[in-house]
């Protein structure tokens, strides 16, 4: 074998094992989808739900922190501030309140002694202003509440969080109770957004190496589970090579394991069965091979005596008693055909042990076809459409079995003319043979090659054995070739036999012996 040969078996070998590993791991494959998918599903949520409740509960205690110290700060330093404050006082005041320990801004708005509304902010004029403030909450902020036992508060403290420029803030207002300006504090909630996204990105990174744990395990449990399943599968694929002593090791006591020992079981009862089968055939062909072979000795007897009196029936001296004479006819053709029936079962069995062999030789198909006419005085019933020189490697004998058996049965079961044509190509050759007669039933066609198969179950009586065409089957097939029967559209049937023109190159492809 040469290098390129090697390598490309190699490389089918390899792609085979490929192709195998891809179609063994597609249930994997889904074992682990399943897997992942189920495990980030559970991640997601679990992590989604830490999220926002670690979201909400830093978001809250940050709030709560704020809001109450700004409460306190509006209660004791805008608290003390006069009804109606300066500008400058309002900026101090706003000054100390942003000094407290949350370091929020403030924004204080109040109306002066001459009616001005003035306003103090911590961050000087490019500070917090009321800009920054919602509608909605300035609105709340300075709407009157009404006192009552549960309400003692005309005004409350009011908060909203909001987002300027991508970033979030907190904002808040209320207004002191009695007459005193009204104060409004912002405070950003960055560094608690930072807080949150490494918590997201600690949730991510949790979540992917979750899915990556359940696609290892995943992997691990199909490989477990996998494992013997692969290895019936294998045993499933000798036990249908024919390699009926396969058997499973089995270990364990789960379900595995009980269909491993239910395939052992399944294992043995067919090999036995088979094995009963295969001797009950053997005794069969035995027998059908030492019947035929023990009638033959009598039926050369009997031949040689039907012989004569055929030559006494054929004689002119008129020596055969006329009333005995319908008699010795119906022996001979019965003799006759006892001895055609008896050398086809030989034939078939045979065929059946394996035992037939091929003698091949070069042979011009048209002289074969010639010859077997000639030889069976049917020149006048058959039409012959074959060139000379189409030459094949063949067996003689077999082919003259075939020829005989498929022009016999078109000129009794047809109609003349039967017609005989030969085609060829590159690779085989092609004999058609078409009767003109009714053709053959369509329920009959998938049978027409059954052994001691009858067309008419009404005369099961006939001149044949009902193994010609089974006959001409097998040397079909021991030739590497084909023979098939149909219906031509124009009428009459027809049987086509396909030839190897090399049988030698069939034998060699096929590695052996063509049987």
């Amino acid at each position: 074998m040469t290098q390129a040969a090697r390598a490309s078996r190699g490389w089918s070998a390899f792609r085979k094992h490929v192709l195998s590993r891809l179609r063994f791991t597609s249930f994997r494959l889904r074992l682990i989808v399943v897997f992942g998918a189920v495990a980030l599903a559970t991640a997601v949520s679990s992590s989604g739900i830490a999220y926002w409740l670690n979201r909400e509960a830093v978001l809250t205690r940050a709030q709560d922190a704020v809001l109450k110290d700004f409460r306190t700060e509006m209660q004791n330093r805008a608290g003390a501030l006069p009804e109606r404050p300066s500008q400058s006082e309002l900026q101090r005041t706003a000054a100390q309140m942003a000094n407290s320990s949350q370091r929020f801004s403030v924004l204080l708005v109040a109306t002066d002694d001459v009616g001005r509304t003035v306003y103090g902010n911590s961050g000087g004029l490019s500070g917090f202003s009321l800009d920054d403030v919602p509608q909605a909450l300035r609105r709340a902020v300075n709407r009157q509440q009404t006192v009552t036992g549960s309400n003692r508060a005309s005004y409350h403290l009011f908060w909203q969080r909001v987002v300027d420029h991508g970033t979030p803030y907190l904002v808040a207002g209320t207004k002191v109770d009695g007459g005193g300006p009204t104060g409004y504090m912002r405070k950003s909630l960055e560094p608690e957004e930072k807080d949150l996204n490494s918590l997201a990105w600690s949730l991510g990174i949790a979540t992917g190496l979750a899915l990556i744990g359940a696609a290892l395990i995943a992997q691990a449990a199909s490989t477990t589970v996998l494992k013997p399943v692969h290895r019936l599968g294998v045993a499933a694929r000798r036990l249908g090579e024919g390699k009926l002593d396969t058997r499973l090791q089995v270990s364990g006591t789960d379900e595995l394991a009980d269909l491993s020992r239910t395939f052992n079981r399944a294992a043995e009862a067919l090999e036995k069965r088979v094995a009963d089968m295969a001797a009950r055939d053997e005794a069969s062909r035995r027998f059908v091979a030492d019947m035929s072979h023990e009638l033959r000795t009598p039926l050369t007897a009997i031949t040689a005596v039907t012989e004569v009196l055929e030559e006494e029936l054929e004689a002119e001296t008129g020596s055969m008693d006329p009333m005995i004479e319908p008699a010795v006819r119906l022996v001979v053709s019965e003799t006759r055909r006892l001895n055609n029936l008896v050398e086809n079962l030989m034939e078939v069995t045979r065929f059946d042990a394996g035992t037939a062999r091929l003698v091949l030789d070069d042979v011009d198909v048209a002289d074969q076809i010639t010859a077997c006419i000639d030889a069976r005085a049917w020149l006048d019933a058959v039409e012959l459409d074959a060139e000379r020189g189409i030459h094949a490697r063949l067996d003689p004998r077999r082919l003259d079995v075939i020829l005989a058996n498929l022009i016999g049965n078109a000129l009794k079961h047809g109609g003349s003319p039967v017609r005989v044509s030969v085609r060829e190509s590159a690779d085989e050759v092609v004999i058609a043979v078409r009767d003109h007669g009714p053709g053959i039933p369509e329920e009959v066609l998938p049978h027409v090659f059954d052994r001691f198969y009858k067309a008419s179950a009404s005369r099961p009586r006939s001149d044949g054995s009902g193994l010609g065409l089974s006959i001409a089957l097998e040397n079909a097939h021991i030739h590497g070739g084909a023979l098939s029967a149909a219906n031509s559209p124009e009428g009459g049937a027809v049987f086509t036999l396909r030839l190897p023109r090399d049988i030698d190159a069939v034998e060699r492809e096929n590695g052996g012996e063509v049987s």
